[in-house]
């Protein structure tokens, strides 16, 4: 693949800002883009932090889409926006410390590999756009799952006093 992402604004977002060009394991990189963003909008509330996650994610239909169809590509490796959106949906609502970012980086990473279902499902049923995006989102949210329940866990076991 021989292209100059920066002359296109769609495929410079699509990569991850070049992000996608790393060899070996371009996803990795793009859900690093997506840490210094999260913790910016982790001061946000919870309804301002989900719309622009809602307004990336149908942007992101488009951008990686668009890409994707300009390479003659399904889900190429390379597109990493659908990353940066599935970290943010993973990390909605917690807090932005160290140690639940790199727990979310971890979990998030696992589940975008591992694709679980109903990722395989979701890929055949949508066009390329959206199911570029779709199975980041559904890492995301099995990702979210986990780290709420181990939150609140957490907490229970904070408020009885064992540390």
């Amino acid at each position: 693949m021989s292209f100059a992402p920066w002359q296109h604004a769609v495929h410079w977002l699509a990569l991850g800002f070049g992000l996608g060009r790393i060899p070996g394991s371009p996803g990795t990189f793009g859900t690093l883009l997506a840490v210094p963003l999260f913790v910016l909008m982790s001061r946000l509330g919870p309804a301002p932090y989900a719309a622009i996650v809602v307004v990336m994610f149908v942007a992101g239909i488009f951008i990686c889409g668009q890409t994707a169809r300009d390479f003659g590509e399904v889900d190429p490796g390379y597109i990493v926006y659908d990353e940066i959106v599935g970290f943010l949906v993973a990390m909605f609502m917690l807090p932005a410390d160290w140690r639940w970012i790199v727990a979310g980086f971890i979990l998030f990473r696992i589940f975008d590999i591992w694709k679980p279902f109903p990722v395989d499902w979701v890929e055949d049923k949508l066009g390329t756009g959206a199911s570029i995006m779709a199975d980041d989102v559904i890492a995301g949210l099995y990702t979210l799952a986990i780290l709420h329940a181990a939150r609140v866990v957490l907490e229970r076991l904070s408020a009885q006093g064992v540390s």
